[in-house]
Formats: C-alpha cells, structure tokens, sequence
C-alpha cells in the first residue's frame, strides 16, 4: 500500500489542508477524485485516516464492514456516544468536499475541543463511514445502514457490482467481514454531520450555513426494454420492435410527469446500457438507471404508479417494461430540537444560516431514524458537486468546523 510522503506530517491546521491531502487517494490529473467501496483508493484512504486518528491520539478501529472510528473517551458517561463525521467513497470522478468535508471538519473540531477543554463527559466518536454513494453496488448507504442494524452480513452475498464482483467478496478481499471484527455500535446519544451543500441556495442568498429540517425520500430503479434486435436497414420502421425508441419514449414520459406532478419532484434517468449496441442494428435490449426524490413519501408513490402506466403502451408495442426497485429511502424529519440549538449557535457567532430541505441523500437520513440528528451545509460553488469542478471557499469550511465544535461542545462537553 502506497502512502503519499506528506502523511507523515499531520499537521493540517485548516480542513482545506486535510481535504487536499486525502484528494491525493483516488485523485486524477484533472483535478477528480474516484474512491469506490473496497478498491485499492478507498482502502488506502481509510488507513490514512487511521493513521492520522492515532496521531491525533484518538483511540481507533475498524468495524466488520470497514467503517473506521476515532474515539476520545468520555469521563462521566462513557457509554453515552455522540457520533460525527461522513463517508469516505465517492461517486466516479467527483470531487473531493463531498463527505470528505464532514470527516475533517470532525476531527478538527474534536481536536480543537480536546485541547481547550479536555476530554469531554460523553464519548465523541470521529467516524469515517464506509460508503455513502452506491457508485459500485446497487445500494446505497452501507456504512450507516451497518452501524444501524439496517443492513446485515447475509445480505452481502447478493448484491454484485458491474463486473460480478459481490459485495461479500469486496469486502473480505479488503480483510473485512469477519465475524472476529467489533460488531455494530450501539445506538448512538446522537449523530451530527457537517456537509458541503451540494447546490446553490446558500451561494445566491449569501448564507453561511444551512440548517436542514429534512432529507428528501429517494428510489432507485432498473429498468428495462426488451423488444427485438434485427437489421437496420431492412426492417421497415411500422414493423420495429425498437428498444431504444421505446426508452427515449419512456424518458421523455416520466420527465413530462414529473415537472407537471410537483416541482419539487425530480426524476433522473444518468446511466444507459444498450444491446447489441451495434450502428447498424436495432437494438434488442437497454436498461438505464432511474434516480426520483421528494420530501414526501405519497408524492413518490403517485409517481411510481404513474410510471407504470407506461408499460400498457410497451404491450401495445409487443414489447415489454421491467421495472426494478433497489433503493428505498424514506423521508426523514431531523431533530427540531437540535437544529434550533445549531440556529442558535449560528446566531452567537455572528454566522447567518438558512433553513433547507436536503434534495441529495445523507447518511444523517439513516442515523435520523434512530437517534437525534443534525445536519449543516456549508456553501458550494455554483452549487456544483459530484464534479471535479466542486469546490467551497477556504473560508467556509471554517465556519462550518467552528459551529460544528460549538454543537459537539453542547452535546459532549455540557
């Protein structure tokens, strides 16, 4: 495992000086950052970051499924656990704020507190979760799913990546998933998660942080077109069975539906695979990818069925529609008690804030099924992300490290 030299230093005084380091794992030439659940990238990030908790003299470990913690001790309640941080994995090419951010802003905020208060009264645990994006398998939030009992080893054995390659296989070739590893955490006091925006709200209102009182539902499907390969240029166009035109139909439908059903709905159809895929061949077979979010789970349901609709006329057509859900995330309401304790903090150091609605996924909507939690954003340019092109001001991420100590000290210092 290759290390980059300047590991050895630690001495990141600022979270932008920790964000350029940890980009140097998985990062390109132009400026991307690619970190897939148990590859290489990944892997050798996570072990960085252990090395950087231990100098940190935080006590540190590694669960079954490769989340990694950083503990400081509480003296008066050492079962009560307040847990902060991100993920570490990316989407391919992203950027290198997205999750990231949340686990430096962490650690430097625990470091900060540690040395002008000293260890705390409830348990802090820095954490650096597994995988967030489902970039490489079909799911998505393994790592907080695992902390939270939402996910289990079992399943591993049935979720395969591209390449066939199955979860289980992944994981243990990354010398994870043994049962001899600490098991899950127990239910945490509390979770907090810093974040970059991830879009332009608090740039164009020149807010510097925001508060978020929800996180969007998402559902993630698979779909499918199935009709009928034959000869591009015998095949009169009223006798095709034309998979290809029957999912450009499909796409335009569902991105019809949904401007016209709420306009806070999103649909999004961002991968394409087509058989034989061949330019003088019509295709027989596609798939794409289908990403829809909203705050409400009734909205999403009335659009599942409405995509549905849509395979009478892939009968009408002698072709057929498989639909397949793989993701279902609910809605989730944080803590009002703690978002008003961060509106109150913001307030105190002089930090104008706004009140947002999440429109990307966070594992705070997992933590916030089972314990009470915070989520704040900092600014994003042009509100870009998932993006070599990301980016928040030096400054920014500041604010959100100083208002993340002012919240930790609350929840672990009070």
């Amino acid at each position: 495992m290759t290390i980059p030299v300047q590991e050895a230093d630690y001495g990141f005084k600022t979270a932008n000086d920790m964000l350029e380091w940890l980009a140097v794992f998985g990062g390109n030439e132009g400026g991307g950052v690619t970190r897939l659940l148990y590859s290489d990238t990944w892997l050798e990030a996570q072990h960085a970051l252990k090395g950087l908790m231990q100098a940190k003299g935080l006590d540190v470990r590694f669960d079954e499924v490769g989340n990694l913690f950083g503990r400081r001790v509480g003296v008066e309640e050492p079962e009560s656990v307040i847990l902060t941080g991100s993920h570490i994995d990316t989407v391919i090419n992203g950027g290198k704020f997205d999750g990231a951010y949340g686990i430096a802003a962490s650690l430097l905020a625990v470091e900060r507190l540690y040395e002008q208060y000293g260890p705390p009264k409830r348990t802090i645990d820095v954490v650096s979760l597994a995988e967030e994006e489902g970039s490489r398998f079909p799911l998505t939030f393994w790592g907080s799913g695992w902390i939270t009992g939402l996910y289990d080893l079992d399943q591993a054995e049935h979720i395969y990546d591209q390449d066939g390659i199955s979860l289980k296989d992944a994981m243990e070739k990354a010398s994870f998933g043994a049962t001899s590893m600490p098991s899950q955490l127990k239910k945490p006091k509390a979770f907090v998660e810093v974040h970059i925006e991830q879009g332009p709200i608090l740039e164009r209102k020149k807010k510097s942080i925001g508060i978020v009182s929800h996180i969007v539902g998402q559902r993630r499907y698979t779909v499918q077109f199935k009709g009928e390969s034959n000869h591009a240029g015998t095949t009169p166009m009223t006798m095709r069975k034309d998979a290809m035109r029957l999912m450009a139909e499909w796409i335009s439908f569902i991105s019809d539906e949904a401007e016209a059903m709420d306009s806070s709905l999103v649909a999004t159809v961002g991968k394409v695979s087509v058989r034989p895929n061949t330019s003088n061949v019509i295709a027989g077979e596609t798939e794409c990818s289908l990403d829809v979010r909203h705050y409400n789970t009734a909205v999403l349901n009335q659009f599942e069925e409405k995509i549905k609709a849509f395979e009478e006329r892939a009968r009408h057509l002698g072709m057929t529609i498989i639909m397949q859900r793989w993701m279902n995330v609910e809605p989730v309401a944080l803590d009002q008690t703690m978002a008003k304790s961060a509106a109150e903090g913001a307030g105190q150091l002089g930090l104008s804030y706004e009140t947002l609605v999440s429109g990307a996924g966070h594992d705070s909507q997992v933590f916030g099924n089972c314990c009470p939690t915070m989520l704040l954003f900092v600014p994003s340019r042009n509100g870009i992300s998932h993006s070599p092109e990301e980016w928040t001001e030096p400054e920014d991420l500041e604010k959100g490290v100083v208002l993340l100590m002012k919240e930790l000290y609350k929840l672990a210092y009070e």
